[in-house]
């Protein structure tokens, strides 16, 4: 792809923004049958949307729902489907069908919507973590402190802060030039890949700065879970009754399975980025992108004991009311 490059005497004024038409995305390198991956990953694509979207309508239809945790849950849900739709299926159309050009606007935008959602994915989990760190360590003060408002304040917040940071992000890729490469080396437009690009002919000191931000906003969180299980555990060994104590555990266990299925692969990748090879690091950077909202709802549904009933609940009500029509047409 070495004639996918800008021309480098447009550099001679340094006052010149040069902004590409489009981008290659160069994916996956020399791996054979990779369209059975990418099929694979829009059967995940399906069931996170479907999971998903049940969550949310379970919580909306059931006003035993309607409480201040649920604010959060259905909010994680939205992001889930939301995030998976940024990424999956201009994924498949880049690679299934080949088309890795992506023109410039493109890019910034699908770079803006995946790290939008991402972060918007951790916050939700320190969100879900505050209100088991109050729950438990706080049992009296619960509904004072975690009350509807609370939580909308929450999530508007964090909202507001993750669109913040991606648009100064997207902004300071807007003033680079890219006069060398337009290869992408990742499987989207990537804010690590798609910046280095400019490095022979900008100054990318401020890019580098964000993508150190953009990291620490995913893996700040991660310290807020652990310190608040730190101090659950503590608040756990006080409570006398073994019974008690196994019963206020297995509220966090769905939280502390989604913390885990979205924070250790990640971490894994970053932290070891130097030694994995470039396909493994894509294969996983891609699947931590997709498995997390497929597996979000399935966790939920079966370890939340309230979300279970209402389920159950919603199901056998849809099942009767067709029974009611079938009677009613005969």
């Amino acid at each position: 792809m070495s004639y996918l490059t800008s021309d480098p005497n447009q550099t001679e004024n340094i006052d010149t923004i040069i902004r590409p038409p489009y981008f290659f995305i160069s994916g996956f390198i020399d791996i054979p049958h990779m369209e059975y991956y990418y099929i694979f990953l829009c059967f995940v694509y399906i069931i996170s949307l479907v999971g998903n979207t049940f969550v949310m309508m379970v919580i909306y239809m059931d006003n035993s729902l309607h409480s201040p945790k649920c604010i959060a849950v259905f909010n994680l849900a939205f992001t889930d489907v939301c995030g998976s739709t940024a990424m999956v299926p201009k994924l498949l159309d880049t690679f299934l069908f080949s088309r890795q050009l992506i023109s410039y606007n493109q890019c910034l935008a699908s770079l803006f919507f995946i790290f939008l959602f991402l972060n918007m994915q951790s916050f939700n989990l320190i969100i879900l973590s505050y209100d088991r760190l109050v729950a438990i360590c706080c049992p009296l003060r619960y509904h004072m402190m975690v009350t509807h408002r609370s939580m909308f304040q929450l999530t508007g917040a964090a909202w507001a802060f993750a669109v913040f940071l991606m648009l100064l992000a997207v902004c300071l890729i807007t003033r680079l030039s890219f006069c060398r490469s337009l290869v992408i080396n990742s499987y989207f437009c990537d804010h690590g890949p798609l910046y280095r690009l400019a490095a022979p002919c900008s100054d990318v000191v401020p890019n580098k700065v964000m993508a150190y931000l953009i990291s620490t906003v995913l893996f700040l969180p991660m310290v807020f879970i652990i310190s608040s299980y730190i101090c659950i555990t503590h608040a756990l060994f006080t409570i006398t009754l073994p019974q008690d104590r196994v019963r206020a555990l297995k509220t966090c266990t769905s939280h502390l399975i989604l913390v885990a299925i979205f924070y250790l692969p990640v971490n894994f990748t970053y932290f070891l980025h130097s030694i994995i090879p470039t396909n493994a690091r894509i294969i996983n950077l891609s699947l931590t992108s997709v498995l997390p909202p497929m597996l979000n709802p399935i966790i939920y549904v079966l370890k939340t004991e309230e979300f279970k009933e209402s389920a159950k609940k919603l199901l056998s009500k849809r099942r009767a009311q067709r029974a009611v029509v079938l009677n009613q047409s005969t």
